[in-house]
């Protein structure tokens, strides 16, 4: 486990756990507690790009909690569950800040997952709720400028009047600043437009194809239909078939039998016949 910073071993009383214990709270959880304050302070500040300190803290706050989870006396599920639960929506706010575009912040963004509970009895909203809806409206913000380009022309607003050496915005300035401003707005709609349009089009084609399969599918479903009705009914023909086969194979053989009994009758009686009346050779 990663020693804690000397600023938050002797942090105030603030970071106190905001739960019901009927026994005191470890140090491990009190210290855990305390770096978990500090990180959702610093999370709801504006840092630099090059600030490190949030994600080493970060990395602190987990090895701590893995080491809490090991402990005997370690706190109810729900309260772990919470810890890992705020612990992880600082891990994600750290990687939402390293994406390239303001559009994937924003949509990792909404994937985050704040705490519920507040971690201190101070708070009355938990801390990574309100960093949560602050990096939402900051990103929504980045968004806009980006789509509208005020950035942009502000910083050649800023450039023309730095070559010019006034610094006031001239009259002829603002209107080329607005000129472009539309122009940018202009390109923007039709932009969106022919988005707009393709997308139509896209939908059509894809209900024209939906439409299409549908009737195919309705069509072998008939076909089907019809078959398995085609095979019932040679099934029951064949067993018809079948009976009336067995019916006549067994009167044939009745019929087989009794002309060989005759027969076998007929020769026998012919044989004693033959012998009374033939005379014996001497």
């Amino acid at each position: 486990m990663k020693p804690l910073p000397p600023s938050l071993k002797m942090a105030p009383t603030e970071g106190e756990v905001y739960r019901p214990l009927t026994m005191a709270a470890s140090r491990l959880e009190l210290n855990l507690v305390r770096l978990l304050c500090r990180c959702e302070a610093m999370a709801a500040e504006k840092r630099e790009p090059e600030e490190w300190r949030l994600e080493k803290y970060v990395g602190a706050l987990e090895d701590m909690l893995q080491a809490l989870r090991a402990q005997a006396s370690r706190p109810a599920a729900e309260v772990l569950h919470e810890y890992a639960r705020k612990v992880d929506f600082l891990r994600g706010l750290l990687q939402t800040e390293k994406l390239a575009s303001t559009s994937e912040k924003a949509l990792a963004n909404q994937f985050l997952a704040p705490g519920r509970v507040p971690t201190t009895a101070r708070e009355r909203v938990p801390a990574t709720r309100t960093v949560h809806l602050q990096t939402r409206a900051r990103y929504a913000g980045e968004m806009r400028q980006e789509l509208l380009g005020t950035d942009s022309a502000e910083e050649r607003g800023s450039e023309v009047r730095k070559r010019s050496g006034v610094a006031g915005p001239r009259p002829t300035d603002e209107k080329q600043s607005a000129a472009e401003l539309d122009l940018v707005l202009q390109r923007q709609q039709d932009l969106q437009e022919k988005l707009a349009e393709e997308m139509l089009g896209l939908a059509r084609s894809l209900k024209t194809n939906t439409l299409a399969a549908q009737s195919v599918i309705k069509r072998d479903n008939q076909t089907l239909s019809h078959s398995l009705k085609m095979a019932d009914q040679n099934l029951e023909k064949l067993k018809t078939e079948s009976e009336r086969l067995e019916q006549h194979a067994q009167k044939s053989v009745n019929w087989l039998l009794w002309a060989m009994l005759i027969v076998v009758c007929f020769i026998f009686i012919s044989m004693i016949l033959f012998i009374r009346i033939v005379p014996k050779l001497k």
